[in-house]
C-alpha cells in the first residue's frame, strides 16, 4: 500500500496565484495524499478559492490568531496524518509527477528527506530558468549546502519523525526557517535527490524575502552567531561568512542607491 503524504500549504492573503497552486496538487499522479491548508487569518478571497475545489482530500484550518510563518508551519505540521510531509508555497506550483517521482524514496528506509531541482519562473518576462545546471548531490549534503544552498521548501519532502526530532521549525524566523531546518537535518540524515525539475518557484517582485531584505540579513546574522561551533560549522565557516556578507550588501544596497541618486 502506498504511503500517505501530507501536503502543507500555508496561506496569508494568497489569492493571486492560489488556484494554480491548488490545481497542481489535485493533478498529482500519486494519489495517496492529504492537503493541510493553513489559513493564517487571510482577509482576501483565499478561502473562497479553496472552497471552489470539490476535493475531499483538501482539509481547511483557520488559525486562531495571526502568527509568524514558521509558527504557522509548525501548527500545520501537527495536523498532518502522513508519514511524510511536503510543503508548497501558495505562489508556486508542482508538476504532475512531483510526488510520483518520489515513490521509491517513500519506501526506502535509508532516506528521510528528499529534494529536487526546480525552475525559477520569472513572472515579468514569462521565462523559466533551472536552478542548478550541474548534478545535485545526494547522501551527506551539509558541506554542499554550506557553499551552494539549492533546496526550495516547495520542493522538499521530510519524514514527520525527522521534523519531530529537530523540534520542527524555529518559530522566531520569518524567512530562513526552512534553511535552518534543512541545515539541521542534513547533519544527521542522508538526502535523497531527484535530478529533474519537479516544480516552479514564482519570482514576481512581491515575494516576502524580496520585500524584507533587512529582515533576511538580521535573521541570518542571528543564525550565524547562535550556531553550535561543531565540526560541521567550523569546516564551512568561511562560506557562512560570505553568505552573511551577501545578505548585508543586499540589505543596504537599495538605500545606498537611493542616496546616491539624491546627490546627483
Amino acid at each position: 500500500m502506498s504511503k500517505l503524504i501530507s501536503i502543507i500549504v500555508n496561506c496569508y492573503n494568497g489569492e493571486k496565484y492560489l488556484k494554480q497552486t491548488l490545481e497542481s496538487i489535485q493533478k498529482q499522479n500519486y494519489t495517496n495524499w492529504e492537503l493541510i491548508f493553513w489559513d493564517n487569518q487571510s482577509t482576501d478571497n483565499s478561502k473562497a478559492i479553496f472552497d471552489s475545489f470539490n476535493e475531499p482530500r483538501f482539509k481547511y484550518f483557520y488559525s486562531e490568531k495571526f502568527t509568524s510563518l514558521y509558527e504557522a508551519r509548525n501548527l500545520a505540521c501537527r495536523k498532518c496524518n502522513g508519514e511524510f510531509i511536503a510543503f508548497l508555497d501558495c505562489d508556486d506550483w508542482w508538476y504532475d509527477d512531483f510526488l510520483s517521482e518520489r515513490e521509491s524514496f517513500f519506501l526506502n528506509k535509508q532516506f528521510k528527506f528528499s529534494y529536487s531541482k526546480f525552475h525559477y519562473f520569472f513572472q515579468k518576462s514569462d521565462k523559466f530558468k533551472i536552478n542548478y545546471e550541474n548534478e545535485l548531490p545526494n547522501g551527506k549534503i551539509y558541506d554542499f549546502l554550506s557553499k551552494n544552498y539549492q533546496v526550495a521548501i516547495s520542493g522538499l519532502i521530510v519524514s514527520k519523525d525527522l521534523l519531530e526530532k529537530i523540534n520542527f521549525f524555529n518559530k522566531e524566523f520569518n524567512i530562513i526557517g526552512d534553511y535552518d531546518a534543512v541545515m539541521k537535518i542534513s547533519k544527521i540524515e542522508e538526502a535523497h535527490v531527484i535530478q529533474k525539475p519537479l516544480l516552479s518557484i514564482r519570482i514576481h517582485g512581491e515575494n516576502f524575502s524580496d520585500r524584507h531584505r533587512k529582515m533576511s540579513f538580521k535573521e541570518f546574522k542571528k543564525w550565524y552567531f547562535f550556531q553550535e561551533r561543531d565540526s560541521f560549522f567550523n569546516k564551512n565557516k568561511f562560506f557562512f561568512q560570505k553568505k552573511l556578507l551577501h545578505f548585508f550588501i543586499v540589505s543596504i544596497t537599495p538605500k545606498f542607491l537611493k542616496d546616491l541618486l539624491k546627490k546627483k
